[in-house]
């Protein structure tokens, strides 16, 4: 059994560059995917409808990676309910990494058919043009929110519960579709199931923003941030360059043994709510002292929640070589001198 470091893989690209898909690519972990990619002098298909994507993330990633980086990059605006276009994307693809989805447990609470539509048949569509097209790999975001009511911690990719909202039978589903592809057409996928990722990039505006983005855009505006619950719910926060190097280790993985697999990708280490805004905090407080005294507000807990995830990761570490660099607080202060610059500008 052969695995390569995460090192030596992007060693291996800078050398022999391969062409990649990446959809949701002006999203906030496609935007990332692109810009380690572009840095490593590939070429990037990106797919994107900006549902929930903005063009913003995309000129950012311009800026930071520079024109002649810049010029390896093919953009098509397009959506992946519509199959020719998923075609299209695909068409001369090495590796798709597959992220474009409508995320949230809420949003798939109030509009369930909006949700399958672009998570189940969506995801479908780009599972079928990826296998016509004879691509390397299939690598796509799945999701932590699969493991449901299983009360077992930490989680273990082959323990999972009955799921908890529609936005979790979704994922599920994606990974149904992905083993029987690898079953009935002998076609390679990998699973990677997100625990709570977080980082530049992930839009703090909206009913459906995710919690660290929007507790750093409320206390640098001078809010009062709430929580659902009493604080004591936990997660696995996980900062982005981690999911990074899970999507491209596992894309181009030489480990016979890796592929048609499901992988949590996660730190490895649970943060209560109550604990994550006081790091958010005490990185907000220099700018404003007035900050260090503030409280969060106390609310309901939200319907389709677990109470508490944490992701063993050692399948991901003993068949992909997955070794995340940044804790949850070194995560944090990378995001942090995000969000104080582009909000404080």
């Amino acid at each position: 059994m052969t695995i390569n470091s995460y090192q030596n893989i992007q060693d291996e690209l800078r050398r022999t560059p391969k062409t990649w898909l990446v959809t949701g690519v002006a999203g906030f972990i496609g935007s990332n995917l692109l810009e380690s990619l572009l840095n490593l002098n590939q070429q990037v298909v990106g797919l994107d409808n900006f549902s929930t994507g903005y063009q913003k993330n995309l000129d950012e990633v311009h800026d930071l990676v520079g024109d002649a980086c810049w010029g390896g990059f093919r953009f098509i605006e397009g959506d992946i309910r519509d199959m020719d276009v998923c075609r299209e994307a695909t068409r001369k693809v090495d590796y798709v990494l597959h992220q474009a989805a409508l995320g949230s447990v809420p949003r798939s609470l109030e509009d369930p058919i909006e949700a399958n539509a672009s998570n189940v048949t969506g995801f479908l569509n780009m599972l079928t043009a990826a296998r016509d097209a004879q691509v390397s790999r299939f690598v796509y975001a799945a999701s932590s929110s699969t493991y449901g009511d299983h009360p077992g911690l930490p989680k273990v990719e082959d323990a999972i519960g009955k799921p908890l909202s529609p936005y979790a039978v979704t994922k599920y589903v994606n990974e149904l579709y992905a083993e029987v592809f690898a079953s009935c057409y002998a076609f390679k996928s990998i699973g990677l199931r997100y625990f709570n990722i977080f980082g530049p990039r992930q839009d703090p505006d909206g009913a459906y923003a995710a919690v660290i983005p929007k507790w750093f855009a409320s206390l640098l505006q001078g809010d009062i941030p709430f929580v659902n619950g009493d604080g004591e719910t936990s997660r696995d926060f996980c900062y982005v360059d981690n999911a990074v190097q899970a999507n491209i280790l596992a894309a181009c993985t030489t480990n016979d043994q890796a592929s048609d697999q499901i992988y949590n990708v996660a730190f490895g280490q649970r943060t209560t709510l109550n604990e994550l805004f006081g790091f958010i905090r005490d990185l907000v407080a220099p700018r404003n002292p007035a900050i260090s005294s503030i409280k969060p507000e106390y609310r309901d807990f939200r319907p389709g929640d677990v109470r508490h995830s944490l992701a063993d990761i050692s399948k991901a570490a003993g068949l992909l070589g997955y070794a995340p660099e940044y804790s949850v607080n070194e995560g944090l202060k990378l995001a942090a001198d995000w969000y104080i610059d582009k909000m404080l500008k």
